[in-house]
């Protein structure tokens, strides 16, 4: 077995956890992979994981391992489908999955445009703001934001998600501009129920010191363009990501607040039901997908959603 198919069970043997079900990805048996893990240490001189009967963990050497080789691992994916794209005509139908404002505000016209581009494939468009089970709902691709909690699914990383704290300047004017988080105690906060149901919010500071702060306010929402309509009415300050933020804050309506700081940016995966035997038309809107994600990558999207 050659280095790279290493890498991929190593890869796989830490995002499952489990020895027995990555023998069963790679049709070959437990002890193999066990085998191979331990070659691959004896190598690198130096322990990559802890065994115990609750499963298995990273050591320190072993999570710097694990994300080189699933960088790695990911790029060869990603050659190998840029070619097979290009060398078949992608067809049939393509099931997207999204939560409900990424999929509006971001996954639409994406969509739209990768059918332009493959006029053989019909699309059909499933945005829930609950967890979906993809097999269970025959969803074939879905857009996940954050960290991923079903480690059995295949994963390609896009990019990240950026949020910032806006508010009009209406309120502002009338209440006062924060100049540190510690200030944001003292106004009326528009909270994002789905993410901020703890009425914390984390940031980092001008330093990138981490900042907790407690958040108080009459509105709360799962819905991130309620929040919107609240902030661009003079209601307090919101914490919304770039996308759904950027129209407003082009055309005036809110302003960012407390731009030295950082909130925490989601990570951007397609996520798909197997990470082997992908089908063609998955492969090829993920292909599709890279580098659309890009820094700023907010700023292109199209307007008036």
């Amino acid at each position: 077995m050659d280095r790279l198919d290493a890498m991929q069970m190593f890869v796989r043997v830490v995002e499952t956890g489990s020895f027995t079900r990555v023998a069963q990805e790679f049709a070959t048996t437990q002890p193999t992979v066990t085998k191979q893990i331990a070659a691959m240490e004896t190598r690198l001189k130096v322990r990559l994981l802890n065994r115990n009967t609750r499963g298995v963990s990273l050591t320190e050497p072993g999570t710097l391992y694990y994300e080189k080789c699933k960088a790695i691992v990911n790029d060869v994916a990603e050659a190998e489908s840029v070619v097979q794209v290009r060398q078949h005509q992608v067809h049939g139908q393509l099931r997207i999955g999204s939560s409900v404002a990424f999929g509006r505000r971001v996954v639409i016209p994406l969509a739209l445009e990768f059918m332009q581009h493959n006029p053989q494939v019909e699309v059909d468009l499933s945005f829930e703001d609950r967890y979906t089970d993809l097999v269970a709902n025959g969803i074939d691709v879905a857009l996940r934001l954050g960290k991923l909690a079903d480690s059995s699914l295949g994963a390609r990383t896009l990019g990240v998600n950026p949020w910032v704290l806006v508010a009009s300047p209406q309120y502002l004017k009338k209440h006062g501009t924060p100049r540190r988080p510690s200030d944001l105690k003292d106004h009326a906060t528009l909270i994002y129920s789905s993410v901020q149901g703890n009425d914390v919010w984390r940031l980092r500071g001008a330093s990138g010191e981490a900042v907790t702060v407690p958040v108080t306010g009459r509105l709360r929402s799962n819905n991130l363009s309620a929040l919107l309509a609240a902030a661009r009415a003079h209601m307090g300050i919101a914490a919304l990501p770039c996308y759904v933020a950027q129209e407003s804050l082009k055309a005036g309506r809110v302003v960012e607040v407390l731009k030295t700081c950082r909130l925490p940016e989601q990570e951007i995966h397609a996520v798909y039901p197997s990470p082997r035997l992908v089908p063609q038309k998955v492969q090829a809107f993920i292909a599709f997908l890279q580098g659309r994600f890009d820094k700023d990558w907010w700023e292109s999207l199209p307007r008036g959603r």
